[in-house]
């Protein structure tokens, strides 16, 4: 009699659940310590008692969850044939869909998740892990829309495969990370690095065609690119100037990731009112560079 498969899946999947939970917080929370860290709320749903970390911080992660979902639904409903805006609107529903994973799990319900029950907090959970996967799919769709939108021929195809091939090796990497289990490969800062090149490539791209003929789909994609750099370069000054320390001793709490969410809010906006609009596949390849036809 053959071993059932679905057995095997079941208990690696088990077993990884228990050694994602094996990473401590560092340095270590105590399920009290961790409520001693940062605001938080009881709530009661019928007869379930919850504690609701970070109140205000789960108000923008949320926001910036259901705006990116709407704009990809938008898109979706508009697409009108058009890959590019299939590619936008798959990208901005997996960014909305990891935006609420990551606020349930870093914020609204971080204590019910990776304290309550635990004598030391863990360090992640599955959900974070799978919103670190859902950002890069994101990321990368966005990549593929932008090669059906500015790129032609072999540059589109290049782009194109460099997000699967990328996306696939990244969840590899992270799948490994969560069951052996490694920190760094399942971290942010991995991520960043994992998305950088290929948002890099972009701005080269849409770079090149802004230079060459003036677009405004260009240039809109470029604010786009330096909007989500600012962003980010805003979050890890915060984070490095430990604001969120400073300002929560004098009973304020607003931390790095409220810097981040509100600037991808603003970012998110400019997307459905700027990018949105001008989305469209490319019409005729250019001659040569980056959006060519050169197949």
């Amino acid at each position: 009699m053959k071993p059932d498969w679905r057995w095997r899946v079941g208990l690696l999947a088990t077993a990884g659940c228990g050694r994602l939970d094996s990473i401590p917080y560092r340095p270590p929370q105590t399920p009290d310590s961790w409520l001693r860290l940062q605001p938080f709320t009881d709530l009661t749903i019928g007869s379930h008692h919850l504690i609701l970390v970070q109140p205000s911080s789960t108000v923008f992660v949320y926001l910036l969850g259901l705006l990116a979902t709407g704009i990809g639904l938008t898109c979706l409903r508009g697409r009108e044939n058009h890959p590019s805006r299939r590619w936008w609107g798959i990208a901005l529903l997996l960014w909305g869909l990891g935006a609420l994973l990551a606020g349930t799990s870093y914020q609204a319900f971080s204590y019910e998740i990776k304290c309550a029950g635990r004598a030391v907090c863990s360090w992640t959970s599955w959900w974070e892990v799978t919103y670190l996967v859902l950002s890069v799919a994101s990321v990368n769709a966005m990549m593929v829309a932008v090669a059906h939108a500015c790129a032609a021929g072999r540059w589109r195809r290049a782009l194109s495969r460099y997000a699967l091939v990328t996306l696939a090796l990244y969840a590899g990497v992270v799948l490994v990370g969560a069951l052996v289990p490694v920190p760094f490969l399942i971290s942010f800062e991995l991520m960043i690095l994992v998305a950088a090149p290929g948002m890099l490539a972009l701005v080269v791209l849409n770079g090149w065609r802004y230079y060459r003929f003036r677009g405004a789909l260009d240039l809109a994609l470029l604010v786009t690119w330096a909007g989500l750099a600012s962003t980010l370069g805003a979050y890890y000054l915060y984070l490095m100037l430990d604001l969120s320390g400073l300002l929560w001793e004098q009973g304020i709490w607003f931390t790095e990731n409220d810097v981040l969410h509100i600037g991808l809010i603003v970012w998110m906006i400019h997307i459905a009112v700027r990018v949105v609009p001008r989305i469209g596949d490319a019409p005729t390849p250019v001659r040569a560079g980056p959006g060519a036809d050169t197949a």
